[in-house]
């Protein structure tokens, strides 16, 4: 009777192991689920101790591209600053659909319109993102001046994202599969001043270090190494290498903490360390929303050729 109660507890235990290895993240990394009763409120995933790179830069994309709610939605503006102090401004909206949990096909759905100046406003990118990691993200840009669709491939993907200084990858296309990640410590960071605002973020911060190489050859820049906010995992500075090896650019991620467990970004800046210009991304929290009910939809071509937004 012992052999056959031990043989019960040794095929409960290996059940349970199999189930945990086979999810995305440790299941110490799930603390908190959104709530029945709480219908605006978002996942929590964090850090936990010994966590290796891989899981860290898994949970960093979970926040980028806001997995922790159901869908999202945000009002920007874009700055566009050269080394003279010239500046080009650009409003911008950004809608996101995550279907990981109800799909067995996708990912999320994503699209970026430019709400004005009058001249480019309209002008979108859509990208639908896969669950399988071999197949290539759909990309379509719409160019109302001409009135026409243009699918962009996965190799145009370190082109300026509305003429920034973040690239298409960066703000949109990365996935966790592009790179390889190696834990190269646990700091405190010193700390990054705005050339835009002058304000000093994430001074004494604990961090996670992390360089994360690209997996593309030849690919526009050798190597990241990333800053993670040891509460959160969620990436503050990101410094990228180019093809030489130079310190070539720099980006600074703020978030805001909510109560009910979101945690959007509101603030980035880009700089180019050779050239000076710089780039910055700003949403006031007002105009961010989590659990809005976006329908699939509303993620189409259709939308992209809107007339108004």
């Amino acid at each position: 009777m012992k052999r056959v109660l031990l043989f019960l507890l040794l095929i409960s235990f290996l059940m349970i192991h199999m189930f945990y290895s086979s999810e995305s993240f440790g299941e110490e990394t799930k603390l908190k689920v959104i709530p029945p009763a709480c219908p605006t409120c978002c996942e929590v995933m964090k850090p936990y101790p010994g966590i290796s790179a891989d899981e860290l830069m898994k949970i960093n994309l979970y926040i980028k591209f806001t997995k922790f709610a159901r869908d999202y939605k945000g009002i920007g503006l874009i700055k566009l600053i050269n080394k003279k102090g010239f500046t080009r401004t650009r409003d911008w909206g950004r809608y996101r659909i995550l279907l990981n949990e109800r799909s067995d096909v996708f990912d999320y759905k994503d699209l970026v319109v430019i709400l004005g100046p009058q001249n480019i406003k309209g002008l979108s990118v859509l990208t639908w993102t896969y669950l399988d990691p071999k197949k290539d993200q759909e990309i379509w840009l719409w160019l109302p001046s001409l009135r026409k669709v243009r699918r962009i491939s996965q190799s145009e993907a370190d082109d300026p994202f509305m003429g920034s200084e973040f690239t298409t990858e960066e703000m949109s296309t990365r996935k966790w599969e592009d790179e390889t990640y190696k834990l190269v410590g646990e700091k405190t960071f010193g700390g990054y001043t705005s050339t835009y605002n002058d304000k000093t973020y994430y001074k004494d911060t604990d961090c996670y270090v992390i360089e994360a190489r690209p997996k593309r050859k030849e690919w526009y820049y050798s190597k990241r190494v990333a800053w993670l906010d040891k509460r959160s995992a969620g990436l503050i500075f990101d410094e990228v290498y180019d093809a030489a090896g130079r310190r070539w650019k720099t980006f600074l991620k703020e978030y805001a903490i909510w109560e009910n467990g979101c945690l959007p970004q509101i603030f980035l800046e880009g700089k180019d360390q050779l050239t000076g210009h710089i780039s910055v991304i700003g949403f006031k929290e007002k105009d961010i929303e989590f659990n809005t009910d976006l329908k699939e939809g509303f993620f189409t071509e259709r939308t992209l050729m809107r007339s108004k937004w």
